[in-house]
């Protein structure tokens, strides 16, 4: 188990034990930017790794190709309402979907999408503070691919280390609260380099929070310019079609 975040990375041949080996160990630290750990040796693991993942995610990709599904990854902290949007998209959407699930412990989440009558699979990581491609390609085969539209993967809340890790997925959705601060773009520009659609979530809360709304957008687009941002109130069906819409034109896109 990795001491920094709990994250254990390991390849496919350890299976994803949580006994990671002391090369495993360096390789999460110097993927954290510890610039004392840059020896050829760590690289050469975390190059085995980042490789062995990006091969498992690009057969993901082509799984979900092959049964013309759409896969959409979902990022963000805890909290910031993924689950919450995936329950109202049940209500509204046209498009069929399923949900892979991950978090570390509970199987909370995806019960509250079964009981939409969403088929969900959920993936207890366990220590593993992201979703990593080999655990989304067990759960895609839990999914009735041929019944979907778009399968959506809840990744694990955090704004750090799932944005190092392909999961096959053909779009990244990243959200972001208004209680979490007007910062947070800013802190992690990994994290929403990575993203096709930034969601603002929250924003009937803008009167009782500090937020700067534009400047955050401003962030976005310094970070990546010209990604599409929406803000969302999950109490505002208009928001939340305007989600469906973009997820629908992007799935027309690609068929």
């Amino acid at each position: 188990m990795c001491k920094d975040c709990g994250c254990s990375i390991t390849d496919h041949v350890h299976e994803h034990s949580h006994d990671v080996s002391q090369e495993h160990q360096a390789a999460h630290e110097i993927l954290h930017h510890n610039p004392q750990l840059n020896d050829t040796k760590t690289i050469s693991v975390i190059t085995k790794i980042l490789d062995k993942n990006n091969h498992e995610a690009a057969h993901n990709r082509a799984h979900f190709d092959q049964h013309g599904v759409l896969c959409v990854n979902l990022m963000s902290s805890p909290g910031s309402g993924k689950t919450t949007l995936l329950e109202k998209m049940a209500e509204m959407a046209d498009f069929s979907f399923g949900v892979i699930e991950g978090d570390l412990e509970t199987s909370r989440d995806a019960e509250r999408i079964q009981e939409k009558g969403v088929p969900a699979y959920q993936i207890q990581t366990g220590s593993a503070c992201h979703l990593d491609a080999f655990m989304v390609h067990k759960g895609l085969h839990e999914m009735p691919l041929k019944q979907l539209d778009v399968c959506f993967i809840e990744n694990v809340g955090n704004l750090v280390c799932p944005a190092s890790y392909d999961v096959g997925s053909h779009l990244n959705i990243v959200l972001v609260s208004i209680p979490e601060g007007s910062d947070k773009i800013e802190k992690y520009p990994v994290m929403f380099r990575q993203a096709d659609l930034i969601l603002i979530t929250k924003t009937d809360l803008l009167d009782y929070f500090e937020y700067d709304l534009e400047h955050e957008k401003q962030e976005a687009r310094k970070i990546k310019p010209g990604v599409d941002i929406l803000e969302i109130n999950m109490k505002d069906t208009t928001s939340i079609q305007n989600v469906i819409d973009w997820i629908e034109f992007k799935r027309k896109m690609r068929s």
